[in-house]
């Protein structure tokens, strides 16, 4: 893909943004965001809005790293050392089959939820998963692209219908720029670094961004240029901020002061978060919430099973290489479908071994996404940085300030944590 770029309109290079948009909101909007707006009501909007600002350069630049290189983020670390590579692998192997698993549970349990459908949730999980991969071996990356355009078009209208109406009933007194006071008390740390750790997504996820990126220009046969690529994922970005502001209202308005014992569950939660609705709004609005729920999983399973295979395939492929750098690595090759059953088979196994321990597994999956952020972010800063990106393609001084700024702070706390684990 090396060569002059087809000038062509944005619409033709736009959905690699909303694909990361897609796996962003997910269970960091739908059950971490809601429970923020539940605990605290606005209490805790400070620290999302400062999450998201902080963690953005880090995301962003996978992306911008793709149109200028041609390449994807995985290259990058390579380039940066075979190190940094295995240490990517090593932290996605941690965390993707939880999260996978997880996610999975969560969009069977809603499904079930919602249709009243008797199967056991394995048998649930295993249908959405077959579905989701025959989706994406019959259809490939176009198939993705147009599936989750459709379901996010919903998810926004719904969540947005619903955060609308429940606007009224939030109470204002409760915004806070900064939390004091809450914390550990109101708010367990904990879960005020899972939240962080997941908002708007881990920071490993900037790769299947720019995998993507790359993905849609195959499929085009058009090279986007770094300012539309840059372009496509701000939209996205800003959606998930937006999005996740719905959800706390969503907690805020009806969970928040209600008197109530909130399951830990994540997927139980959700599903008191529609029997309120129903109960405070009236029948009428049980749809709009469910449309709203439902599809933010579906989105997010179907993303989720596309990236962590995507990106494993080219990891492999660049550990296989030890001498040189290859200079073209196909995608949705053997390794990719072979990562994809891998998964599948372990997300059935934890699904049937760890169900009931699976908000413990949630956890430290969020807690390692939280703790690791800092080490991925500077990695993404490296790559950006380096040789291969043409200096009018790098990062301006304000990002790279605000990267800095976010390493910072992400890695500071990330040593408090520890600390305070410790004593």
């Amino acid at each position: 893909m090396n060569g002059p770029v087809p000038t062509r309109s944005f619409w033709t290079s736009f959905g690699p943004g909303l694909l990361w948009a897609a796996a962003a909101i997910g269970v960091s909007h739908l059950v971490q965001a809601t429970r923020a707006g539940a605990l605290a009501g606005f209490g805790l909007i400070g620290v999302i809005t400062l999450a998201l600002i902080l963690k953005y350069p880090f995301f962003e630049f996978g992306p911008r790293y793709a149109a200028a290189t041609g390449t994807s983020l995985v290259e990058g670390y390579c380039r940066i050392g075979r190190w940094a590579l295995w240490m990517y692998l090593l932290i996605t192997i941690a965390t993707a089959v939880i999260s996978q698993a997880a996610i999975v549970l969560f969009t069977a349990f809603l499904l079930r939820f919602t249709f009243g459908v008797e199967w056991p949730l394995v048998v649930v999980a295993a249908v959405l998963i077959a579905a989701c991969a025959s989706l994406l071996w019959f259809g490939r990356y176009r198939a993705l692209d147009t599936t989750v355009k459709l379901l996010l078009i919903v998810l926004a209208l719904s969540t947005m219908v619903a955060a609308t109406v429940t606007l009224p009933r939030v109470d204002f007194s409760t915004l806070k720029i900064w939390p004091s006071g809450l914390v550990g008390s109101v708010v367990p740390f904990a879960f005020l670094l899972a939240l962080v750790g997941w908002m708007p997504s881990p920071v490993d996820t900037a790769v299947w961004s720019s995998l993507w990126t790359l993905a849609k220009n195959e499929a085009t046969g058009v090279r986007v240029s770094v300012k539309r690529a840059r372009l496509d994922f701000v939209i996205g970005y800003v959606g998930t901020g937006v999005l996740a502001l719905a959800f706390v209202t969503l907690g805020a308005g009806v969970m928040f002061g209600s008197g109530l014992a909130f399951s830990p569950q994540g997927t139980v939660f959700s599903t008191q978060l529609v029997d309120l609705y129903d109960q405070t709004l009236g029948s009428w609005a049980r749809p709009i919430v469910l449309a709203a729920v439902v599809t933010t999983m579906l989105s997010t399973t179907l993303t989720v099973m596309d990236g962590f295979p995507r990106a494993l395939e080219q990891t492999f492929v660049y550990l296989r290489s030890r001498d040189s750098i290859p200079s073209s690595v196909p995608s949705g090759g053997y390794a990719y479908w072979v990562s994809i059953g891998a998964l599948a088979a372990s997300t059935g196994v934890i699904l049937v071994l760890f169900i009931g321990n699976l908000t413990t597994l949630v956890d430290f999956a969020t807690i390692v996404s939280f703790l690791t952020a800092p080490a991925l972010g500077y990695l993404n800063l490296r790559a950006v940085t380096s040789p291969e990106v043409a200096l009018e393609h790098q990062p301006h001084t304000a990002l790279l300030a605000l990267s800095w700024i976010g390493l910072v702070l992400l890695g500071g706390t990330g040593v408090f944590y520890l600390v305070w684990l410790v004593w």
